[in-house]
């Protein structure tokens, strides 16, 4: 085989004549094994037509597919390269990052400009701008030996009308490459030019050609953990009638009110949001120390929340903080600018959940109402690139049983799954739908469902690794600080370690009040009360992982642990079953 002078230079150690395993400066380890599942061992393969990689946010998918595409074009192979991605923003990202291994990418060209400038290897175009004129792109793609990459491939599922587009223009490509760090999404709508199996349960699911998930990535310090740092609260809203309802986040309630009651704690007008900016600013200056630029970014609904938001942080921090609106034109350049600086925080509206690259997001708050799995995932996504090893990631976000599940999932792989019922594992909630929606602003003339009068935060507690550590606590408590004040710079066994550790001084400091020692002034009964809602928030969480009702849990609950029934139950009665289902959980996670 010849070897062309890039791959000499830069292909993977395992290629013959390079240096042994694991000695390569250039390509992390998954992506000299990604290659080798393309080339094959001995890298004498040309490839397949197309091979779908799925790797998790952050593991670093472009300077693979980068890698792939220079190699293609010196193998001639390929001679031109067609890159396909979700957002304007990300376009310029890509021909940046293709600019420096020598691949010149014109993110500007648009469906109207006719033939690709001679100095360009190729274009940066959008999924929607496919949609617009698939004819044009196909033409494009049937003129020259075209490799296409699909960053983000899912989104060529958005829409039957998408999905088609994509096959028609890029039906003729000699090569394609489809990435994703989210490889599965809440509809059937088949992903173009992906493979599905049926499995024994006669269900299609996708097969990707090589994976890289977030459990490997962490293990290998590719992607930093991620605490989650879940706040629950007392709501209450009046209702279009004039009714005032009140209600508590972190406690089981209906999926009606759940949506209306993390709505308050949305509206910047309560003190929920305020208080979670708060202690988030807090956590990022703690990070700070040992990540001097370390920065924040707060994921909002909508404009107007954006706006007030913004507004917030400058009064909790004194400094100004970056907006990014989807119908702004600076969009990108206050992207890049603030990726560049070490100001302290973005605050923007779904457009930097996918793809965006500023490595030094350390500190994130979930302040939007989308609860969709991809999204979630993809948001989270932008917190977990790690620089060098021991960085950690914190993620602020309302105590509501889909998202508890969520980060409760961080680990898990899935595929995209056809042949399945919708509302399959509560991917898809009708009753969430309109939070879910994007909506820059509110129609004129339309009512709001209700009204928020008071919103008030309460630290829940910590998820991590599949674990809760914590307990209730008032913001600005000492026992809050304890969590917010963890180190910054932490290998994963030890963020564990030092999250049992606090658990246990909490739990400690809990025993001695009940054996007399000097209390604080809460009453016996505002300490019943608190411990209830601790344990309806794990049962809550435990029937979102397991799928058994509420009510089975506790009846489950006061079998192994004796007792009467709620109402009646002592406060050690309760934290017994405090105990048995953080025991639970510990056990299932192992």
């Amino acid at each position: 085989m010849t070897v062309s002078t890039f791959a000499a230079s830069s292909m993977p150690p395992a290629f013959p004549e390079r240096a042994a395993w694991g000695t390569a400066q250039s390509l992390r380890a998954w992506q000299q094994q990604a290659l080798e599942a393309y080339f094959g061992k001995d890298g004498s393969r040309p490839g397949p037509r197309d091979f779908l990689a799925v790797a998790t946010p952050g593991a670093g998918k472009t300077t693979f597919a980068l890698r792939l595409a220079r190699e293609l074009m010196e193998r001639r192979i390929v001679s031109a390269i067609t890159i396909v991605c979700p957002t304007e923003h990300l376009k310029r990202q890509w021909a940046e990052s293709a600019a420096r291994v020598g691949i010149k990418i014109d993110p500007e060209y648009q469906n109207g400009q006719g033939p690709v400038g001679k100095e360009f290897d190729g274009v940066a175009i959008t999924y929607a701008a496919v949609a617009a004129r698939p004819a044009l792109h196909r033409n494009r793609t049937e003129s020259r030996k075209s490799l296409v990459i699909f960053d983000e491939i899912h989104h060529a599922g958005d829409g039957l009308s998408w999905g088609d587009a994509v096959r028609e223009a890029f039906e003729p490509a000699a090569r394609r490459l489809a990435l994703s760090g989210t490889p599965f999404r809440t509809d059937v709508n088949p992903i173009p030019f992906v493979e599905y199996e049926e499995g024994p349960d006669g269900v299609r699911r996708s097969r990707a050609d090589y994976t890289y998930g977030y459990g490997p990535a962490l293990a290998d310090g590719v992607v930093r953990p991620v605490i989650f740092l879940a706040y629950a609260g007392e709501m209450r809203w009046r209702t279009r009638a004039g009714d005032e309802i009140t209600a508590s986040l972190g406690e089981p309630l209906t999926q009606d009110q759940t949506a209306q009651a993390w709505r308050a704690a949305l509206d910047p007008k309560g003190d929920w949001i305020k208080q979670v900016l708060a202690a988030a600013d807090r956590r990022l200056t703690e990070l700070r120390r040992a990540i001097p630029d370390a920065g924040g970014l707060v994921i909002a609904t909508d404009h107007e929340a954006a706006r007030a938001y913004a507004k917030l942080l400058r009064a909790v921090t004194g400094q100004g903080a970056t907006v990014v609106l989807s119908d702004d034109p600076t969009a990108s350049k206050k992207i890049k600018q603030f990726a560049e600086t070490d100001d302290r925080w973005m605050v923007a509206v779904r457009m930097v959940s996918e793809g965006v690259d500023i490595p030094r997001l350390a500190v994130g708050v979930y302040a939007t109402s989308t609860s969709t799995p991809l999204f979630f995932a993809q948001a989270i996504g932008r917190f977990v690139r790690a620089r060098r090893r021991g960085e950690t990631a914190s993620v602020f976000l309302p105590s509501v049983p889909t998202l508890m599940a969520h980060a409760a999932e961080m680990e898990t792989e899935r595929d995209h799954v056809l042949d399945r019922p919708l509302r399959e594992d509560g991917l898809d909630d009708e009753l969430l739908a309109e939070a879910n929606r994007q909506r820059d602003t509110t129609d004129v003339g339309e009512e709001l469902p209700f009204e928020t009068v008071e919103a008030s935060a309460t630290f829940d507690r910590v998820l991590y690794d599949g674990g809760e550590f914590g307990m209730h606590a008032e913001p600005g408590s000492a026992e809050e600080e304890e969590f917010l004040g963890i180190p910054g710079l932490l290998e994963p066994e030890q963020v564990s370690a030092l999250l049992r550790k606090r658990q246990a001084e909490q739990l400690a400091v809990e025993r001695r009040r009940r054996t007399g020692d000097p209390r604080d002034d809460r009453t016996a009964a505002e300490d019943l009360a608190s411990l209830r809602r601790q344990l309806n928030s794990l049962v809550g969480a435990w029937n979102h992982r397991t799928g058994k009702p509420h009510g089975v849990i506790h009846t489950e609950l006061r079998a192994a642990c004796g007792g009467p029934a709620i109402p009646q139950a002592t406060a050690e009665d309760i934290r017994k079953r405090i105990a048995k289902i953080r025991e639970w959980a510990a056990k299932r996670r192992h």
